[in-house]
């Protein structure tokens, strides 16, 4: 499934208001409450993500301006809503093995 197919399957939720709660708010629920090793299994996928991108950027030699973006972008509706789908994506995950 392409990216551009996924955000446009989340855009008809409210990133602020997901089933009356945050996504954030959501998954801590759900990942309280299911199968541990599912939860623990999407962790790992989510930080091996972060680990390749990491990793790509340095490749890149890219470690001083991605800080000083980092910086910038602390704040940033984008990020917010990006960080909101990558919530949304292991609520999902965690819920279609769990049943």
């Amino acid at each position: 499934m392409s990216k551009e197919i996924e955000e446009d399957e989340h855009e008809d939720y409210e990133l602020d208001d997901f089933f009356g709660r945050t996504p954030q708010s959501s998954y801590f629920e759900i990942a309280k409450t299911a199968n541990q090793n599912i939860v623990e299994n999407e962790i790992e996928k989510v930080f091996r993500r972060l680990a390749v991108a990491e990793r790509m950027l340095e490749e890149r030699e890219l470690d001083d301006e991605l800080e000083r973006e980092i910086s910038r972008t602390v704040i940033d509706q984008d990020i917010n809503d990006r960080t909101a789908t990558v919530f949304i994506d292991l609520v999902g995950a965690i819920v279609t093995q769990c049943e």
